[in-house]
């Protein structure tokens, strides 16, 4: 059996091509209303192939009704779980080569592709993931026992907000100061491999915040997308567990990099993981040469999929012919052996004079602005310059900004245009102090008080930017930046 998730926040749309690619014929969900919504296909012939529905929480007969004028047995899992019990058979365990999992990646254009996963990926994977967390953490078993730890798995978007938020609650300058320096006396503990949650600092600052995680999380995974140093730093010092970074994607079942236990440094993804090898290769349109230990990170081990179901030209695009999966990444190796993340191969782009833009690599510094929250970096072949759309952090922008003189509500101060101008002059001061060229930069931004989420369209469900979706969604605003500035 084969397990194919199916995610209602790709919405009815994906639902209905995942059904009919990867030929399922039985779902199981847990709402009703979710079993309406399968039940609105089938009716509308579009997914011949359903036939049974499994629902977890309790159904009104009606549904059971419904479900058998168009052909689909509509079943409690309880009754599925009974039926195990009254027909039991000998188990077949699969072998490394079966399929495990195919797994629908949103992709940030075009239908979702099946990636599909063995059970010898699967295992691979872990098995990497386990050897690399054999690390001495001499205290673990006590602390599993009086904790019962859990570990944490988050995108760098909610860390960001978690940093935000405490530093806003220090509403002062003393404040501010007494925080900072229990964080630095903290990270000196951590340089040092003593990772714990019961000094004075954590008794006096850090312990609300540790309880507004359970009190019970031991560690902390993070990947998806860059982390801040920064806050990656102050985090490991503030909720007093080990935070890793990691880094691959579903073509590799997750992870291909992973950061070494006593090795509190941030800036890097960390080493590859055992069970698989990681090369760079020549990008030269972005100047970037694996002569230089910089290039497109390529991923080969028993962890990379098979392919995507039913596209063998996506597949060809992704697997080489000796099983190289080419992520699309682009890498540079650190002196101590780990693997940094710098840009993006896809989504680069020429502006009118030439000059190759990589936006995300832009997008990844802008980001860093204190009063912003979400940035998407626009520009084409018939232009010369950049242009971008900026959201605004609800929580950190009206402070920031009445510390600069701006009053109002948060809807006001998105429309002030003098504000906006400060918001931009901050971006390109990181930009330069990044290294950015200055057709890197942008020249004009839109204010947009709405984040970009899942719901609204403009985000994958692991949070990626739906480039093609931005684009359309602010045209207008994009063609007036365009408009009120001469080069």
């Amino acid at each position: 059996m084969v397990v194919v998730p199916l995610y209602d926040t790709l919405g009815p749309g994906a639902i209905r091509y995942i059904i009919n690619t990867a030929d399922i014929s039985t779902v199981i969900c847990d709402k009703p209303e979710k079993a309406r919504v399968l039940l609105d296909h089938v009716e509308r012939r579009e997914t011949p192939g359903l036939s049974s529905i499994i629902l977890m929480d309790p159904f009104e007969k009606e549904l059971t009704e419904r479900g058998r004028c168009c052909g689909v047995r509509i079943q409690t899992m309880q009754e599925v779980e009974d039926c195990g019990h009254e027909n039991r058979h000998v188990p077949v365990p699969p072998r490394p080569e079966d399929l495990s999992i195919v797994c629908f990646t949103s992709g940030t254009t075009g239908n979702p592709k099946g990636a599909m996963l063995t059970h010898g990926n699967v295992v691979a994977d872990f098995s990497g993931f386990l050897k690399v967390t054999e690390g001495d953490i001499r205290l673990l078993s006590d602390d599993m026992k009086a904790l019962r730890p859990t570990i944490f798995p988050v995108v760098p978007r909610l860390l960001n907000r978690m940093y935000d938020k405490i530093f806003s609650q220090a509403d002062t300058s003393l404040k501010r100061w007494l925080l900072e320096f229990a964080a630095k006396r903290k990270k000196a503990e951590v340089r040092n491999g003593i990772i714990r949650n019961d000094s004075l600092w954590d008794k006096l600052f850090f312990n609300k915040i540790q309880a507004s995680l359970g009190g019970c999380v031991r560690m902390i995974v993070t990947g998806a997308a860059p982390a801040s140093p920064t806050v990656l730093g102050f985090l490991r010092a503030a909720l007093g567990c080990q935070v890793y970074e990691g880094y691959g994607q579903t073509e590799c079942t997750a992870g291909c990099t992973f950061t070494t236990p006593g090795d509190w440094t941030s800036g890097h993804v960390g080493a590859p993981l055992p069970c698989n090898l990681i090369r760079l290769k020549d990008v030269e349109e972005l100047n970037y040469f694996a002569s230089k230990g910089e290039g497109e990170i390529c991923v080969k081990g028993p962890n990379v999929f098979k392919g995507y179901l039913k596209d063998e030209e996506k597949t060809t695009e992704a697997l080489d012919p000796e099983g190289w999966l080419h992520t699309g990444d682009i890498g540079k190796w650190l002196p101590n052996g780990t693997l940094k993340i710098i840009d993006r191969k896809k989504h680069i782009f020429k502006l009118a004079q030439g000059e190759y833009i990589a936006p995300e690599k832009i997008e990844n510094i802008y980001i860093r602005s204190d009063p912003v929250a979400q940035t998407y970096v626009h520009g084409d072949s018939l232009q010369a310059f950049l242009v971008g759309i900026v959201v605004p952090d609800s929580e950190v922008m009206p402070g920031w900004a009445k510390k600069r003189g701006f009053e109002g509500t948060y809807a006001e101060l998105c429309k002030n245009k003098a504000l906006q101008q400060a918001i931009l002059e901050d971006m390109v001061r990181l930009g330069k102090e990044s290294g950015l060229h200055s057709f890197e930069q942008v020249k004009a931004i839109y204010i947009h008080s709405d984040m970009f989420s899942v719901q609204n369209g403009l985000l994958t469900p692991t949070l990626k930017a739906k480039r093609p979706e931005l684009r359309d969604y602010f045209k207008k605003q994009i063609e007036e930046l365009y408009s009120s500035i001469s080069i």
